[in-house]
């Protein structure tokens, strides 16, 4: 297992690729131990003051101007991870629980938030242990940091919470004890710093998108597949078109299919003699729609590793000065725009697709056999299975729907403007699965096409993308049962077998994502 040494304030999204997979162990930069210590004797000396401090010494939210004594002050912290611990649902994946550790020791070790170094050890050593805090998925508004998902989180580490172990939940303490984990004891602001903060809902959009990634590149070779099936122009594609837009995802775009295509017989083999003037948008627009999703996602992966190196509890201490101030870092309006976004375009991509399916099985655009089979009447052929894409894309539109703009008034109206940026960021899940199944029935259907064009090929590379699609599922000669065959396709857009062919074309093809 490799270690991965976090500088914080400069986390890659290359580290959070690797903590999203896991098998790795994570280590702080030895440099932030001294920040970790200045912010913490600021915390410590305010708490022994007279002086009322939020979070320190007072109570939480509407409740800021109850003062709390001395020897309340541990009492207040551990009282605050128990009444916040209130999620419901399903609980989040240990992916996004790897994230949620990895991110909140980075944040806390930026010296700015006024714990000790055991908060972060221990945060650390729980995530190095492998160990899955259980966290309810439902219950934040995205406002004063994802308090429940968050207090879950920290409960666990108090001993007090649940551990996610074979997939049952079983109490905490026991987990740790066999780990060699001491429960954390919380001092003044400690619980409040660990709860405050976004790094539930940027943990969620960091997992939604890295879990697109694959769907996004087997996207674009299924796409050119399914341009060589319907014997599409590669003249949409061609350079110039694309520079004299200037759209950089549009342009990238172009370059990929550009790439998919080359070497195709299928493509040459109508270049004379076909009277067909342009091709459907379906197949000429790829570069324009698909471009555009990715310049979408391209900033939002710009959001989310600003959001993964920020800190966003509250107050916050500086202690070059001594200050602590109170602001509203824990708004996770970025988060939720970028996971917006990122749905908008999650759509779109599944949305084209599922145009695409539709021209193949529509004789009279794609000049293939009625709904791709050979004897149409007697079977049925993708008739159904592209219902089935149409419905998804569907869905897809209402779950595209933005989270953001539906703010709702909480905490007696003292955090009256909220993100929704955790259901923003957990809703990606099921879109990115729904589109994964169409680009699978895309697959089946691109393949099948491409065969009724035999003996000509297409260029090596969709040529080992359809290797790989008849290795799981033979042609579909006459009408079967087609759900095995949807999910076997659907494996190999998600299990990045259909990735593997994109990574590999030649050519210096610029990166998908862009260096952040």
């Amino acid at each position: 297992m490799s270690m991965l040494t976090l500088t914080p304030g400069q986390l890659t999204l290359e580290q959070l690729q690797a903590i999203h997979a896991g098998g790795v162990t994570i280590a702080l930069a030895e440099s932030s131990k001294a920040d970790i210590a200045a912010s913490a004797a600021i915390v410590q000396a305010a708490a022994a003051g007279d002086a009322p401090v939020y979070g320190v010494n007072t109570g939480f939210g509407k409740l800021a101007n109850q003062r709390i004594s001395a020897a309340d002050l541990a009492l207040l912290q551990l009282n605050l991870i128990r009444s916040h611990s209130v999620g419901v649902g399903e609980p989040l994946s240990p992916s996004v629980l790897r994230l949620m550790l990895a991110l909140k020791a980075a944040s806390l070790a930026r010296g700015a938030s006024g714990v000790r170094q055991v908060v972060v050890d221990t945060l650390i050593a729980v995530f190095n242990a492998g160990l899955t805090p259980y966290v309810p998925s439902q219950g934040s508004v995205g406002a004063s940091g994802d308090l429940a998902p968050l207090s879950h989180m920290t409960l666990a580490l108090l001993g007090e919470g649940e551990m996610l172990v074979g997939g049952k939940r079983v109490p905490a303490g026991p987990v740790l004890a066999e780990a060699g984990i001491k429960p954390l004891t919380l001092e003044a602001k400690e619980g409040l710093a660990l709860i405050n903060g976004t790094q539930t809902s940027a943990s969620l959009a960091l997992h939604g998108f890295l879990s697109f990634e694959p769907v996004l590149e087997s996207a674009l070779v299924v796409g050119a597949l399914t341009v060589d099936a319907a014997r599409g122009s590669d003249g949409p594609f061609d350079p110039r078109i694309h520079a004299l837009r200037g759209q950089p995802g549009q342009i990238d775009v172009a370059q990929y299919y550009r790439a998919l295509l080359k070497g195709s017989a299928i493509r040459a083999s109508h270049e004379e003699g076909d009277d067909r003037v342009q091709d459907p948008y379906c197949l000429r627009c790829q570069p324009q729609v698909v471009g555009a999703c990715l310049d979408q996602l391209r900033h939002a992966s710009l959001v989310l590793v600003r959001e993964a190196n920020a800190v966003t509890d509250n107050p916050l201490v500086f202690a070059n000065d001594g200050a602590m101030i109170s602001g509203g870092n824990f708004h996770a309006e970025p988060v939720a725009l970028a996971a917006d976004a990122m749905a908008v375009a999650i759509a779109e991509v599944g949305a084209i697709a599922e145009r695409r399916i539709a021209m193949l099985i529509d004789t009279g655009v794609s000049r293939l056999p009625p709904f791709l089979t050979s004897n149409a009447g007697l079977n049925s052929g993708f008739m159904i299975a592209h219902v089935t894409a149409a419905a998804l894309a569907s869905e897809n539109k209402s779950l595209a729907h933005p989270a953001s703009v539906d703010s709702l008034p909480t905490s007696a109206n003292q955090e009256d403007h909220v993100s929704m940026a955790t259901f923003a960021a957990r809703r990606l899940q099921p879109m990115i699965q729904n589109v994964a199944h169409i680009i699978g029935i895309e697959l089946l259907a691109a393949a099948q096409g491409v065969e009724f064009l035999r003996p000509l090929k297409s260029s090596s590379a969709l040529e080992q993308a359809h290797a790989l699609l008849r290795a799981k599922c033979p042609s579909i000669e006459v009408d079967r049962y087609l759900a095995p065959d949807i999910e076997a396709a659907t494996a190999l857009v998600t299990g990045g077998a259909l990735s593997a062919v994109f990574r590999a074309l030649p050519g210096d093809l610029p990166k998908l994502w862009v260096p952040v």
